[in-house]
């Protein structure tokens, strides 16, 4: 059986009462409702659509100033944080606009389930399986449209009403969004929404007690409705995409074909040969160095990148941004005050440029792309050289 209210869904599943409490993330409102149906209801669980990690970030709220950037780029997710800093800045625009902590009724639920004692149940899925499994399965026009919302995102001085984001909680609304995603983009919502609507149902289904509140974000509320009546596997929501092999072999079989030729032409023709060296060094670094000068780097750290690409370019293990932003963070290391104001600097452009932390992380970013546009034009002007000498 199910019922309605604004924003409310009761769904009766045998003896177990589900009620789903559709919000928008930035609305005063829906922290508000949250409060009010929780302490009515006194729920034996609360699920919130927080994973263990988001829920720690809202828990601790030093974890800004407690990360190490050097760590971050020793372990390879400068470009992954990036991309969760630069998702966020449009959420967290619009929630300063409103004078409201993002995810304001999830922290709401959370404190609401403590104070009458119910069990909290984080229904949502690992957020790096989510994009672990978008970036597996979208394909290469998929990860450029991606890219280009992220980028959009950033740069968009968009505003709305606190009337219009009342309107975002509206089912049928959701529901005509929810078809043009799938019209428009149809691979990114498998994985991002409709995978962890099946997810967030199964959880909140296996929630402890007879009654269950659920918090989540409206555009969940439809699908969840359909997924609740069918039993999912876990496990194999969970399970992150093998890793395709063919960016590996190109990886190597580019470096392999350009020093074959660079060797060659050296053999046949070492003035053609030195030639063809220094378009590689030239283009790679000139190309990188620029990257790095763009995300405003120290000059050492554009030295870096110059040095550093057209040896890099060669092995797919090493990336040029790598050794530029580990020299950014040497010389222009983030202070304590850069990591507390990191939350409040991503949400404008100048703020990912004034800030050190997304700094060093731009110098990574934008020196590898500098270098990848280095390979192919560096590379085409070997392969020129050659066939003009031979």
């Amino acid at each position: 059986m199910l019922t309605k209210e604004a924003n409310i869904t009761r769904i009766q599943l045998g003896e177990k009462e589900l009620i789903l409490i559709g919000t928008a993330h930035i609305s005063k409102k829906s922290a508000e409702q949250v409060k009010q149906v929780i302490e009515e209801e006194r729920p034996d669980s609360v699920c919130i659509e927080l994973d263990q990690q988001r829920y720690q970030s809202i828990k601790n709220g030093n974890q800004w100033r407690d990360m190490d950037i050097i760590q971050v780029l020793k372990e390879k997710k400068g470009s992954l944080l990036l991309m969760n800093l630069a998702i966020s800045s449009f959420q967290k625009r619009m929630a300063k606009q409103f004078g409201i902590q993002a995810g304001q009724e999830m922290i709401q639920g959370i404190q609401s389930a403590e104070e009458i004692g119910a069990k909290l149940v984080l229904a949502d899925r690992n957020i790096q399986t989510t994009f672990s499994r978008i970036w597996g399965n979208i394909g290469f026009t998929g990860k450029a449209k991606l890219l280009m919302s992220i980028v959009y995102s950033i740069f968009s001085n968009e505003s709305i009403s606190e009337q219009e984001l009342e309107k975002l909680k509206s089912q049928d609304m959701i529901d005509g969004m929810l078809k043009d995603m799938t019209e428009n983009f149809p691979s990114l919502k498998v994985p991002l929404i409709d995978e962890r609507d099946q997810y967030l149902a199964q959880k909140i289904k296996e929630a402890p007690g007879n009654k269950v509140v659920a918090v989540l974000g409206a555009a969940h509320v439809p699908g969840i409705k359909e997924q609740i009546k069918k039993d999912h596997d876990l496990k194999k929501l969970t399970k992150r995409p093998p890793k395709s092999k063919t960016p590996k072999i190109i990886g190597w079989t580019i470096p392999f074909i350009i020093i074959s030729i660079i060797a060659y032409t050296f053999i046949a023709n070492p003035e053609a040969g030195a030639q063809q060296t220094i378009s590689w060094v030239l283009w790679n670094g000139s190309l990188s160095a620029i990257g790095a000068a763009v995300a405003m780097a120290h000059p050492l750290a554009i030295l870096t990148a110059f040095v550093a690409a057209p040896i890099t370019s060669l092995n797919p293990l090493l990336a040029a941004g790598w050794f530029a932003g580990f020299a950014q963070a040497y010389f222009r290391r983030p202070s304590v005050a850069d990591f507390e104001s990191l939350a409040d600097d991503v949400t404008n452009v100048k703020g990912f440029w004034r800030n050190k932390v997304t700094r060093v992380l731009l110098v990574v970013l934008l020196a590898n792309i500098g270098s990848s546009l280095g390979t192919l034009i560096g590379g085409a002007d070997i392969i020129r050289l050659f066939f003009e000498n031979f």
